[in-house]
Order: structure tokens, then sequence, then C-alpha cells
């Protein structure tokens, strides 16, 4: 069964926090990205485990292999049950951050390790790279990598689910943001799915922030997905 993962898109710890507290023991997981972690640091990720969530720590890391193997050693530590990395930065650079993964971890099970394919933001044009293909092929040759380098799982489209689970195996897990209910804006978001269409495809994880959190009553928007993730 798929899961559903709260995005906590908040400038700080106290917005994070109200927010997480109105879906606990609804939203199993939540999501730390850039703009939260850059603000709070690593305490918004202690708070988040204290209430009981598995946490999602969203910080794409891309440089060199010793570095990535050192941030995604330091997550592990922190508690954090799912880390991601960018799959442009090749097989050193994957192997290094699932080294991390188990360091960080010691005698316990580390963090998922994800492949970031293309942003769900990106659509044809968007590549800043001359001749580049359409970011659905991009992701799929993306993933094939992804799974040759031992890493967990990609991030990736909904669009592209099928296609990846084909190649990759039922087992390699994919993550899809950019999911919006039928009746929602897709914002800035480009290669959108709804729920329904996510898990049908065969995603584990759908990410969601702005529906969820923007609503009126963030806990039944939260319910009105899991249901429809459910139905499907």
């Amino acid at each position: 069964m798929a899961e559903l993962v709260a995005a906590l898109d908040f400038k700080d710890a106290e917005e994070a926090q109200d927010m997480a507290r109105s879906l606990a023991g609804t939203v199993p997981w939540m999501k730390v990205g850039l703009e939260l972690f850059t603000a709070e640091g690593p305490r918004v990720v202690s708070g988040l485990k204290e209430l009981g969530f598995k946490v999602f720590l969203d910080l794409k890391f891309f440089d060199i292999p010793n570095t990535v193997r050192g941030a995604v050693r330091s997550a592990a530590r922190l508690g954090a049950d799912m880390v991601n990395i960018h799959a442009l930065g090749g097989e050193r650079m994957a192997a290094a951050a699932m080294e991390g993964a188990a360091q960080g971890a010691g005698f316990g099970p580390g963090p998922l390790v994800l492949a970031v394919t293309m942003l769900t933001s990106m659509g044809p044009g968007d590549l800043p790279v001359a001749g580049a293909g359409d970011p659905s092929d991009m992701a799929l040759d993306l993933a094939v990598k992804a799974k040759q380098y031992g890493l967990n799982g990609v991030v990736c489209s909904g669009l592209e689910v099928e296609r990846i689970k084909g190649a990759c195996g039922p087992g390699f897990a994919c993550l899809t943001p950019g999911i919006r209910p039928s009746d929602a804006s897709a914002d800035d978001q480009r290669r959108v799915v709804t729920p329904a269409r996510a898990v049908r495809s065969g995603s584990d994880y759908l990410v969601v922030g702005r529906p969820i959190t923007r609503a009126v009553s963030p806990g039944q928007a939260a319910l009105a997905i899991m249901g429809e993730m459910e139905r499907a």
C-alpha cells in the first residue's frame, strides 16, 4: 500500500510543528525540505521524530562523493528515515551515499536512499542542455542507472512510475511529488498526477504539500487523499 508524505514547506519550526501536530496519527510521513531545514536545522527533524513521524529529509545532495557520504551519515544519525541525492552525481557518489547511510545507522536499519531523476516542475524545453530529450525519457534512463548503482529507489513524476517499475522491478521504490487532487491547482508543478493515478501506476510514496497544508482542515484533506489512495 502506498504511503502519504506531507510536505512541511514552511519558513520556521513553529509553523511546521503546528501543522505536524494537526496531522499526527493520520499521516505517517513528514517531508523536511531546503527552506525549513536551512532555517531551523536538525532540531526540526528531532521534533518530528518525537511526535512519532517517519521523516523524509529532502535536501537533494549533489557533491563530491566524500561530502555526500558525510552528509548522508549525518542524516542517518539524526534519525532521518529517507534521504535523497541527485542521480546525476553518478555511481561513485551513489556508492558513497549508501556507505554513509550504513555508517550513520550503526547496527540498525539505515535510511532509504533515493535518487532524484527529473524535477516535476520541469517540462519539455526547461532543460538547459542543447538537444536534451523529453524529461520523462531522461527520468527513466536515470532510474535504471540508480538501480544499477544500488540505490533504494528514485524520486520521479507519477507519469514515469509505470515505466520505471517495468525496467527496475516492483521492489525499486518510487516516491512521487507533484501530486494534486483533481480539484487542486497545479501551482508551480508541471508533470502532475492525481493520487489515484499515482497509486495505480505503482508509486510507493506520494508527497503532497499545499493541497493539505493550505486546506481549511489539513487533517480532513489528508484523510480524503488517503481515501482516494486506498480506493485506487
